[in-house]
């Protein structure tokens, strides 16, 4: 015991003091001085790693006004008793930790010098030291640092979970044990970052896209609350995309299903292809609530943003307030179903043993037709032998069926789409970059990074293009033609087509002064 009275005497139950042993260099002793508080916790701190405890700041004892600490405490961490609070409820039962240990020192400010002087230093304790290998567990001798906070962020913009990152360190750093801190240190650290930017969340959103538009005059957003002072909608289309729409815009395709952000927000992107058969981004959107009112407003901005006009056809799932909206925004857009969504209820709505008998009849009626009559025949066939001909919901699509049957619409141009299966592609590469964790900021960058990286393999499909002259397979001079026009992904499904073509012949069927009728016959080899 060193520099203290008999009432700082740290006794165990059987009487057992336990003084641990440091080097004399490194152990306090009264009348030490530090320039500073931080120095003397780190001192001690020092001090307590070596001796095998972990420490913590107790009370304080601040001059006139309390404008400058003269007196302070640090205690060990086990300093003080358990109390149960039985006005709390607490989810989880910690352990009891503290066992009125009186071990600590004691600093004070000295008038002479200005420097902190260790008045009083109580060196016993009532339990035993931690074990080595475990003393870098107690929470004094964990600290991540501020190089460390840095690149835990960077790994968190491109998604690595923390388990993974707190791997990433233990390499870094040669052994767990070496690493300075542990795994729910990180993800306190992430809870803390995130509270802070949550009630700031829609002023941040707001600041970086007043900067882009500062950056770039033609990056348009609109951002709205509910009256309440929350966050309702949003929507914003960078130049990249407004161009893009110029040159691309003639089908969109616009899906709500992608739901991964903090705020359950609808994130709905508008979505388009271009000229080498990729997927694009032409506008993004949040909204609070999936009503008609509120997809209105979105493709009323999508219009403002855009020039070029409406988008000749536009690719939705089945859903009534979309639908309304569509019909109220664009007007003249043929609004097509998705294929997709629409044949996959078929096992759904049918009863279990219809559905494997009827199936494929239903498949071929669907996509086996080559026009509007001989499509309603077929239909009207399988549904009569199915006894289904008083289905509601057969009915239903059989009167939509111009929404979304390809006899029916192959006179709108498409795109090569028929579903809104290009945005659930988009959705899992972006699903990449995004997590339901996120902050609408965090989205946001996550979202222009994984963006980046899309218009990349758009810039250096273009590039093939600018580098290299494709090979023909068939060396006919409409195919060389074509290789000169076509991007490289155009091109290959032209020559595909034309290699099917060759192994047909036709017959010539009737003919007159406006047309001429041909059959196509397959080869047979």
């Amino acid at each position: 015991m060193s520099g203290g009275s008999e009432s700082d005497d740290c006794v165990t139950v059987n009487g057992m003091v336990y003084i641990l042993e440091v080097r004399n260099e490194e152990t306090p002793a009264v009348g030490m001085k530090f320039d500073s508080l931080d120095l003397a916790y780190n001192f001690y701190n020092r001090y307590a790693f070596l001796a095998g405890f972990g420490i913590r700041l107790h009370s304080s004892f601040r001059g006139t006004y309390k404008k400058e600490i003269l007196r302070k405490e640090f205690v060990c961490c086990k300093q003080g008793a358990y109390r149960k609070d039985e006005t709390r409820e607490r989810k989880r039962q910690r352990g009891i930790s503290r066992c009125n240990c009186k071990a600590k020192i004691v600093v004070v400010k000295t008038n002479e010098s200005k420097k902190y002087a260790i008045s009083l230093f109580a060196e016993g304790h009532n339990h035993k030291r931690t074990a080595s290998e475990r003393v870098h567990l107690l929470r004094s001798h964990r600290r991540i640092s501020d190089s460390t906070k840095v690149l835990t962020k960077q790994l968190g913009s491109v998604n690595i979970p923390i388990h993974q990152k707190v791997s990433i360190f233990e390499v870094q750093s040669g052994g767990m044990d070496k690493i300075g801190f542990i795994k729910k240190d990180i993800y306190n650290l992430e809870c803390s970052v995130n509270g802070k930017l949550r009630n700031h969340d829609v002023e941040l959103v707001t600041e970086y896209f007043m900067a882009e538009q500062k950056k770039n005059e033609a990056f348009y957003f609109k951002i709205e609350g509910d009256g309440e002072d929350r966050f309702s909608r949003c929507f914003w289309a960078d130049a990249t995309s407004r161009r893009a729409y110029r040159l691309y815009g003639d089908v969109v395709v616009f899906d709500t299903t992608f739901n991964t952000n903090r705020y359950d927000l609808t994130f709905a992107p508008i979505l388009g292809v271009n000229n080498h058969g990729q997927t694009i981004v032409l506008a993004c959107t949040f909204l609070s609530k999936e009503t008609t009112e509120s997809f209105i407003w979105m493709f009323e901005e999508f219009k403002k943003a855009m020039q070029g006009g409406e988008p000749k056809t536009i690719i939705t799932d089945q859903d009534a307030a979309i639908t309304r909206a569509i019909s109220i925004a664009f007007p003249t857009t043929f609004h097509r179903l998705c294929i997709w969504h629409i044949t996959s209820k078929f096992h759904v709505k049918l009863p279990h043993s219809a559905y494997k008998e009827y199936w494929r009849e239903f498949q071929k009626a669907i996509w086996d037709t080559d026009n509007k009559d001989e499509f309603d025949a077929k239909w009207n066939i399988v549904v009569t032998k199915a006894g289904f001909t008083d289905h509601q919901w057969l009915s239903s699509m059989f009167d939509l069926r111009e929404s979304w049957v390809p006899a029916y619409a192959q006179d709108f141009f498409a795109a090569g789409m028929s579903s809104s299966q290009r945005a659930e592609g988009s959705h899992a590469f972006f699903k990449q970059y995004i997590s339901r964790r996120n902050s609408l900021m965090d989205f946001i960058i996550r979202f222009e990074r994984a963006l980046s990286h899309q218009r990349q393999k758009e810039l250096a499909a273009d590039h093939v293009d600018a580098f290299e002259v494709a090979q023909c397979i068939l060396p006919m001079p409409m195919n060389k033609q074509m290789a000169t026009l076509y991007t490289r992904a155009m091109f290959q499904k032209f020559e595909k087509e034309l290699i099917q073509r060759t192994a047909c012949f036709l017959e010539l069927k009737t003919e007159d002064a406006s047309k001429v009728v041909f059959n196509m016959w397959l080869r047979m080899h």
